[in-house]
């Protein structure tokens, strides 16, 4: 959600701005703007994609060595390009980038109106820079810029992630955080300021991660990091692991699809080193520390938002049947406002792709201060969540640009495979027998992936056929609900078609009534102990006239017979099922959401990565 990149050395600061706003365009945007530092701080900015901004520059002054650039995803004021960033104070003492939202910007907006202040935009930024300013100019030359970031920032409530250009003070960027992610990447006389590292891993690989109420005061060879009170730190620098190849689309024609191809690898790359070479055990190095608590937890939490809330449903199957341990599954969004019941013995994992939901994080604290021990589960090494978690798990899914999650979900769904087997393991719930030929099923996973991609021209021919649907229902029974809402998911993130999943049983309690000729129903029914079941729900659509596109086991003959459209995948056990099932309809939901002509990567409204409520 939103974007930052920042530059200070000795490179011409634009074409490293623009190239890293259009690297940020994955988290969602509706406008983008730069300030460049010269004789003067020269602004443009513009409603639109970052090409309608490079359009805007051209035979502009857009020289100097100092800049900032944003991609803006409207919270406060409406897309256009007054409400763009950066905004500037009214005196032109400062210029702001900011991610996040001000939560008392009304109340400082009206004190600073009070002040003498006049306002331009709708913006809680504006508010913001023009309170650093106030602040500023009250010190009469007693006070530098950072002095007045600061104290700015000690009177703001919400979360931000900002740099600051300041007039009289030409040379340096000041850059700050809390609750929403900052990068700094070192290069030799250079630094790159960044939302995350997809603009900075072209230039270096030695990064600086913020944490919150770090300030950052930045020159071309020098880097002083501090706390918003004013104590020094000793910054702690990473090495990237990312490469420049994992975040372009390599002759895809979108991300999405990219990364729906790239699951054979990304799904071996999370169990890979971790599943010892004769396949007899499972290692996850992070829970080393935590697992006594894992295994004698008497309930376990799983808090998510959106497709990792879909993970952590599939793996409160997976804990429950495997190690017999109670789990809840929780939006962050509601856990967070409806004052939970929290044990000291309770085990609360925190699923998220980029490590930076704001929901999550949210619980995440609250958990803590309850005294349970908290996981994550992360695709992000860096990311907020792993660092304010007791342990955890990394994904190793790679870089997701798309804005629809499908190779983070797999990941995230083989990791909690993974601690299910571990802890059914562990706690006598499950043989050595049974142990061992789980471990081999999930290892032939990403072949039995392969497979199912080839019917990918199958599945654009089928997806032809209802791409002009205005509604779809999604079924599943047991494992394969979790897919089932999964699957609505993705068709609605992208193609704009209203979409519902259900259990199957639950059909005949409300949606059976949606049931016509033109509904396309979705039922993921492969072989396990609810195929007569859900046969039977096949039957129940199929006597209304509905249309039936069945995801079904391979060699199915029953449903074969009765189905409008049979994809067919390979036998696994059938608690690894989801991971198999859910290619078809990611690939359903793609082809449908471009023959309709939908933005696949930057679905509208929509943003990668959600660090504001």
């Amino acid at each position: 959600m939103c974007g930052i990149v920042g530059y200070i050395g000795d490179k011409d600061a634009y074409p490293i701005l623009i190239n890293g706003l259009k690297r940020l365009e994955y988290r969602g945007y509706d406008s983008a703007g730069i300030a460049i530092v010269g004789e003067k701080t020269k602004i443009y900015k513009k409603k639109g994609k970052v090409n309608d901004l490079d359009n805007l520059v051209k035979g502009s002054d857009i020289s100097g060595n100092i800049g900032i650039g944003h991609t803006r995803w409207a919270t406060h004021g409406e897309p256009n390009d007054t409400n763009a960033h950066p905004h500037t104070s009214e005196n032109k003492k400062f210029t702001v980038i900011h991610n996040g939202i001000i939560e008392n910007y009304s109340r400082l907006k009206n004190r600073l109106e009070d002040r003498g202040y006049s306002f331009k935009s709708k913006t809680d930024t504006e508010v913001l820079a023009n309170l650093i300013e106030y602040i500023y100019l009250k010190g009469n030359g007693n006070i530098d810029a950072e002095q007045a970031v600061r104290l700015a920032l000690s009177k703001v409530i919400g979360a931000y992630g900002i740099v600051v250009i300041a007039q009289d003070e030409p040379d340096k960027l000041i850059a700050a955080r809390k609750g929403s992610p900052l990068v700094i990447g070192i290069g030799e006389g250079e630094y790159f300021i960044a939302s995350d590292a997809t603009p900075i891993v072209e230039y270096t690989d030695s990064v600086i991660y913020l944490n919150n109420d770090n300030v950052a005061v930045i020159k071309k060879n020098e880097l002083t990091l501090k706390t918003i009170d004013n104590d020094k730190l000793e910054p702690s620098i990473q090495k990237l692991t990312m490469d420049i190849g994992s975040i372009e689309k390599n002759g895809y024609d979108h991300f999405m699809l990219k990364e729906i191809f790239e699951q054979p690898r990304s799904i071996t790359d999370t169990f890979r080193g971790r599943v010892a070479a004769d396949l007899s055990e499972i290692r996850l190095g992070g829970l080393h520390n935590t697992m006594p608590q894992l295994e004698n937890a008497k309930r376990i939490l799983i808090i998510a938002c959106g497709t990792s809330w879909h993970a952590g449903l599939v793996g409160e199957y997976l804990i429950e049947t495997f190690a017999r341990i109670p789990v809840e599954v929780e939006y962050g969004s509601e856990f967070r406002y409806r004052n939970p019941i929290i044990y000291k013995d309770d085990v609360v994992i925190a699923i998220s792709q980029s490590g930076e939901t704001a929901d999550t994080l949210a619980a995440i604290n609250i958990a803590k201060e309850a005294g349970a021990t908290v996981l994550g589960i992360c695709n992000v090494v860096g990311a907020s969540i792993p660092r304010e978690t007791d342990a955890g798990v990394y994904t190793h899914a790679g870089p997701e640009i798309g804005v629809a999650s499908t190779k983070a979900f797999t990941a995230q769904v083989t990791v909690l495979t993974m601690i299910a087997l571990i802890l059914g393991r562990n706690r006598g719930h499950i043989d050595k027998d049974e142990y061992e030929k789980l471990i081999k099923n999930l290892i032939d996973i990403p072949d039995k992936i392969k497979e199912i991609l080839n019917l990918d021209e199958e599945i654009q021919k089928i997806s032809a056929l209802y791409k002009d649907a205005t509604n779809f229902l999604y079924l599943g029974r047991g494992y394969l609900f979790p897919v089932a809402l999964e699957g609505a998911l993705k068709l609605k993130e992208i193609s704009y078609i209203h979409a519902e999943g259900y259990p199957a049983a639950e059909m005949k309690h409300g949606p059976i009534a949606l049931i016509d000729k033109n509904m396309p129903v979705v039922v993921v029914a492969t072989k396990d102990k609810s195929y007569e079941k859900i046969v039977s729900n096949i039957q129940e659509v199929k006597a209304r006239n509905g249309i039936v596109i069945a995801v079904v086991t391979q060699g199915d003959t029953i449903i074969k017979k009765m189905a409008d459209h049979v994809l067919e995948v390979p036998e696994t056990n059938e608690a690894l099922a989801p991971l198999l099932t859910v290619i078809p309809l990611q690939l359903l939901s793609y082809h449908i959401a471009v023959m309709r002509g939908c933005d696949v990567d930057q679905p509208r409204n929509l943003a990668k990565s959600v660090t504001v409520e």
